[in-house]
């Protein structure tokens, strides 16, 4: 029955890959800090300086693009979408 009011929820698996994608890009994102930090240093032989300036910068980076992605309306599959009588 079409138009009962209760909106079905996402499936367990649709809700596990979207947590792991957020954590495999909040890895990405601080780890690319760390490594660009880590070449700066050497590029210009300040030894640590870059390396944690980036690195904290990539956590903010991370934490923000999570909050974003948390408070953003989730889209519904595609299935869920069409509402046939």
């Amino acid at each position: 029955m079409a138009g009962t009011g209760t909106p079905k929820k996402s499936s367990p698996i649709h809700q596990y890959a979207t947590y792991t994608n957020l954590a495999f890009e909040m890895g990405a994102v601080i780890a690319l800090g760390v490594f660009g930090g880590v070449k700066v240093d050497k590029w210009l032989d300040t030894s640590p300086l870059f390396t944690i300036v980036l690195s904290l910068a990539g956590i903010a980076i991370s934490l923000y693009l999570m909050i974003r992605s948390s408070l953003k309306p989730q889209k519904k599959p595609k299935n869920e979408q069409k509402n046939t009588d």
